[in-house]
């Protein structure tokens, strides 16, 4: 019966993927897709409206990250169901992912199998995390949090801003920016900025 559907709610910015997924799902006889959003923002709309068993959710979408539309949707319905699905495996994006609310991890180019399994897994109340993502997971330095300040000012040593230039732009002197970039190397266990601004894209603690 249809009713008895694993009810599917896709989101990912791109158009080829969701067909794919799409595709997949619907061959199963156990899982049908209800909606589809190209963006966060209407991600949290289509689920408001379809209430899926269980949604797809890419982290990188225009107007809303997947992780802003799951805390969003989560804030109304605490106990709805989310599996990201992406390309990026840094342990920050995963551990940012699990803290938003969602039950499963999976990286794109995973065997279809494994992402349908992963749905009804988390259908049935399991968390899902492949071995790649719990090694991620595990590796991940321990010690304190960024705090927003200093996540402000990475972003800004990102982009490869001097601390006179990052002072200019905060509205703070040059000496307070190098007292929180002393405070950022030491969290992030690296020597410099540039150890900084690699380890911060690798582990997805900022995205460019």
């Amino acid at each position: 019966m249809t009713n008895s559907k694993i009810k599917v709610m896709l989101a990912d910015d791109h158009p080829v993927v969701c067909l794919g997924l799409a595709t997949m799902i619907d061959s199963q006889p156990d899982m049908t897709v209800v909606a589809q959003a190209s963006n966060g923002r209407e991600a949290v709309e289509l689920f408001l409206q379809h209430l899926p068993d269980v949604s797809l959710m890419d982290l990188r979408m225009p107007e809303l990250s997947g992780l802003d539309a799951i805390r969003a949707i989560r804030a109304k319905h605490p106990d709805a169901c989310f599996i990201v699905l992406t390309t990026y495996q840094g342990d920050e994006d995963i551990h940012r992912a699990l803290a938003a609310g969602a039950q499963g991890y999976l990286l794109k180019g995973m065997p279809h199998g494994e992402l349908l399994d992963a749905i009804r897994r988390v259908h049935a109340g399991s968390r899902y995390l492949p071995g790649p993502v719990r090694e991620s997971l595990a590796n991940r330095p321990p010690g304190p949090e960024l705090s927003p300040r200093e996540l402000q000012i990475l972003e800004l040593i990102v982009k490869g801003m001097s601390n006179k230039q990052i002072g200019d732009r905060l509205g703070i002197t040059e000496g307070t920016v190098k007292w929180h970039v002393n405070s950022i190397l030491g969290r992030l266990n690296v020597s410099d900025r540039t150890q900084a601004a690699v380890a911060a894209l690798n582990r997805g603690i900022v995205q460019l």
